[in-house]
């Protein structure tokens, strides 16, 4: 099999993998959270909490849907570009790891925005006032913290030529 479509097929199965999972646990808080108390965790720390985000988080940018699905297509659009060009090497599966995080978590949102015209929220930090989360931004902020760092402290400049659009294309 062509090392490309390996790779391709590694990040689509995966895809599938943590979008399942991110519906699911939507489906699960719809099903067991709508219209309940709160389900308490850790009392004054976390929460179960279902919540129906039209927005983004702290509220901003409500009914803003046209927004996020233009950034929606954008991660799809730059996500689709990194694999295209990314070499087939251990050395960049964090960095495939971490595209693929941030694809799912916006994609699974994307998913609710489409299907329902809110996203749904359930995870609730109550300790620090966090806004209230889902599994899907989990996905992306993890990713997202890692790529950060793999970027300051792991690749270097030279391993990242490749992305460029000057540069050759991965092989």
């Amino acid at each position: 099999m062509n090392q490309k479509i390996k790779q391709f097929s590694g990040f689509l199965a995966g895809l599938a993998v943590l979008l399942v999972l991110d519906q699911w646990t939507k489906n699960l808080a719809v099903a067991h959270l709508k219209d309940k108390n709160p389900y308490v965790v850790w009392d004054g720390v976390f929460q179960l909490l279902y919540s129906e985000n039209r927005g983004a988080a702290f509220g901003i940018l409500q009914g803003k849907q046209g927004f996020f699905f233009i950034i929606g297509a954008i991660v799809i659009i730059a996500v689709t570009y990194l694999l295209i060009r990314m070499p087939y090497s251990s050395k960049y599966i964090p960095l495939g790891l971490c595209a693929l995080g941030i694809t799912a978590g916006a994609v699974g949102n994307m998913i609710d925005r489409l299907s329902q015209g809110y996203v749904v929220d359930f995870l609730y930090f109550s300790l620090i006032d966090f806004p209230i989360f889902n599994v899907a931004d989990c996905y992306v902020t993890v990713a997202t913290g890692v790529l950060a760092v793999l970027i300051l402290f792991y690749y270097k400049d030279q391993d990242l030529e490749v992305f460029s659009f000057k540069g050759k294309g991965g092989t």
